[in-house]
């Protein structure tokens, strides 16, 4: 049996924490808040996106970045492992829309609880208000029996808190999380430890976050949610990113669902620069289906005044805005308005333009991209490819994923690889 310590309570660190007590190593998993889980516990707006249902082709579909490094750790523990762990500790799930999986009380506190209770069962030995401020390592010192395996230049030696106390330790797990949502404790941490000695850290940016844009116009929309609408991003002539689903705008740009998943293609050279992004607000039809509506609404109306003939094609706090937009007189009568006028009122409809300035900040952001880089990780173990016994899991990694139950997924995984790699 060896002592290991695992950096970071959330739900990579505590998965980390059990999968290495199972194997019957002495566990202290060390957090510098005041409880486990605290992003966790806000994650889903407190309902808490466990995982997705889907099968594993579609998870590593929707993987961003470095989807290959995470076949072990997707094998050693998969979502129905993830699923199945949760319900035997008390926490039921049911699978709603795009097979994301929930607790069934709709309270991340739920599977807070239930980790914590086999966090219990399996006597790890858990430090909070406890904040590290350095790993240690010694020379490694190479063995006759692995001349042949990689030659490590350090081995782990324990850690040094803010305290100025010493922890030794056989073998530590970094899950220190990332740089988002800083009032949980992610501050980065875990890449200036990996740093500190020797690792490479792949630039950290902002992902699964909402946009800026150009236009004042937004401010008259904030608050509004548009569902069923078709988004398109775009750098000159280059389609960036197009999807169907739910979007909302804010006073100072767009959010939701679409969003946040456009934020995760986006790559570093596209994150501060002009992108016109585009909304199809009505996706089901064609340019002809749509001509052919308005044909019919506007014979419906012929009489009646443009400003007051359009209030079944959009939502009522959209209208002033897309009648100013389109160029039209809003008193002119339907009958007056011209084939030409129609067609760019047609065309406002399927690409309703904004511009996108740049993404919000850390704060705001769901995740981290970026992080240690996996090419110095052995993704078989989660170990360091250059300090013996330091393994990272989790967010700290260069990993990120779509929204839906994804990064979570990969924090299980990563977290369970590591801790069960420990020797």
């Amino acid at each position: 049996m060896s002592k290991v310590i695992v950096i970071g309570g959330g739900p990579a660190g505590m998965f980390a924490s059990l999968a290495a007590a199972e194997r019957g190593h002495e566990v202290t998993l060390l957090e510098q808040n005041e409880k486990l889980g605290k992003k966790l516990f806000i994650t889903g707006k407190g309902r808490c996106n466990i995982t997705n249902a889907s099968d594993m082709e579609i998870l590593f579909a929707n993987v961003v970045t470095n989807p290959k490094f995470l076949y072990s750790a997707f094998d050693a523990c998969d979502n129905q492992k993830v699923i199945d762990f949760l319900e035997r500790y008390g926490c039921k799930t049911k699978v709603e829309r795009g097979n994301r999986v929930f607790p069934v009380s709709d309270r991340a506190s739920d599977v807070i609880g239930a980790l914590q209770r086999a966090l219990k069962e399996r006597g790890v030995t858990i430090c909070l208000h406890t904040k590290v401020k350095r790993l240690l390592a010694t020379p490694y010192m190479q063995g006759e029996v692995e001349s042949s395996k990689k030659i490590w230049d350090q081995q782990i030696s324990g850690v040094l808190l803010a305290d100025g106390k010493q922890k030794w330790a056989d073998s530590v797990i970094v899950a220190t999380g990332g740089f988002s949502y800083q009032t949980t404790g992610s501050r980065g941490d875990g890449y200036r430890f990996a740093k500190d000695l020797g690792h490479s850290i792949v630039e950290i940016q902002p992902s699964l976050v909402p946009f800026c844009t150009k236009e004042q116009y937004v401010t008259e929309l904030q608050g509004l949610s548009l569902k069923n609408v078709r988004l398109s991003l775009w750098d000159k002539n280059k389609l960036l990113y197009q999807d169907f689903g739910e979007m909302l705008f804010t006073h100072f740009g767009i959010s939701g669902p679409l969003v946040l998943s456009a934020s995760a293609k986006l790559k570093t050279k596209h994150r501060n620069k002009g992108l016109l992004a585009q909304i199809d607000l009505k996706p089901a039809l064609s340019p002809e289906q749509l001509d052919m509506r308005l044909i019919r609404e506007f014979q419906e109306s012929k009489n009646r005044q443009f400003k007051n003939a359009i209030s079944h094609l959009l939502p009522t706090k959209l209208i002033p805005l897309m009648i100013r937009l389109s160029g039209i007189d809003p008193e002119k009568k339907i009958n007056e308005i011209t084939k030409e006028e129609r067609a760019s009122f047609a065309g406002l409809i399927k690409k309703f333009p904004l511009t996108v300035i740049k993404t919000r900040d850390f704060n705001e952001a769901i995740i981290t991209k970026g992080g240690v880089k996996v090419k110095e990780v052995n993704p078989s173990s989660m170990e360091s490819k250059m300090i013996k016994n330091l393994y990272f899991c989790g967010e700290v990694l260069d990993l990120d994923a779509m929204t839906g139950g994804y990064n979570l997924q990969i924090a299980w995984s990563t977290g369970y690889l590591a801790g069960s790699s420990v020797e």
